[in-house]
């Protein structure tokens, strides 16, 4: 039986997202700049975003560009933006074929024009689309999205808008960037590295870690069906015992 088919859809999580790391080093062992592994790097997110759609995943997040990573090299950096606009104008219409709606999240002000006009085209054009909504993080962080939520709080609380007795875990979440879609349940970073460098912090605290050394050049559908398949074998608990009312067994 493939890995495809041992993952039951009753099982999935709702939410999956993805720290896609290890071009560069894919790019170093191939004699290759950094910027090729990220051109290779394209037809890994076409696998996951296909597989996600197709098992009924209904969100995948993809950590594509951090606010840290504009303290990268000038070169990578235009070289990233070029590519983004290049893949973002021709996945348009495969994203649309294949009912994909493209939502992004961070401080997109911050990208180069020629990256937001695109952006935007695409987000309208596949706003319609209501099968796999696939997020992208740019100009993204954790802690970018906790203070742009807290900014937003403190401006409604001084104009009257928000009482600040009132506030609680449920008011700060509608605040966040992400506040549309629910946390991710599992969560993948590729390349071997184990930590979560500043992605999604306020929609992290129950989710699910997964850690695989395949860098993300080399990332295909089965090890994203790996990743699902672990997760399915797991015992959620929320802060509960095994036994405790309300608990929930992954694996039940």
């Amino acid at each position: 039986m493939s890995l495809k088919d041992q993952i039951k859809r009753d099982q999935l999580p709702r939410h999956i997202a993805i720290i896609m790391d290890g071009n560069g080093r894919w790019a170093r062992k191939k004699g290759g700049e950094r910027i090729f592994g990220h051109r290779s790097a394209v037809e890994s997110v076409r696998q996951v975003v296909e597989a996600a759609g197709d098992l009924g995943v209904e969100y995948l997040t993809l950590y594509a560009f951090s606010t840290e990573n504009w303290k990268r090299p000038k070169s990578e950096i235009d070289g990233l933006m070029t590519l983004l606009t290049q893949t973002i104008r021709n996945e348009t219409k495969k994203l649309n074929e294949n009912n994909v709606r493209l939502l992004a999240i961070g401080n997109i002000a911050d990208l180069p024009e020629r990256v937001q006009k695109p952006l935007t085209e695409a987000v309208k054009l596949t706003s319609a689309n209501t099968g796999l909504q696939l997020v992208l993080g740019l100009s993204y962080s954790g802690r970018w999205e906790i203070t742009d939520a807290i900014k937003r709080m403190c401006s409604d609380a001084r104009e009257g808008k928000l009482d600040p007795d009132s506030v609680d875990a449920c008011v700060v979440d509608s605040y966040m960037a992400s506040a549309f879609m629910p946390d991710p349940e599992l969560l993948i970073r590729t390349s071997g590295e184990k930590r979560i460098s500043n992605f999604m912090l306020w929609r992290l605290a129950y989710t699910e870690l997964y850690f695989t050394p395949v860098l993300w050049p080399d990332y295909r559908k089965d090890h994203f069906y790996e990743a699902i398949l672990d997760y399915q074998r797991r015992e959620r608990r929320f802060g509960m015992v095994s036994k405790q009312s309300g608990a929930f067994t992954v694996n039940n």
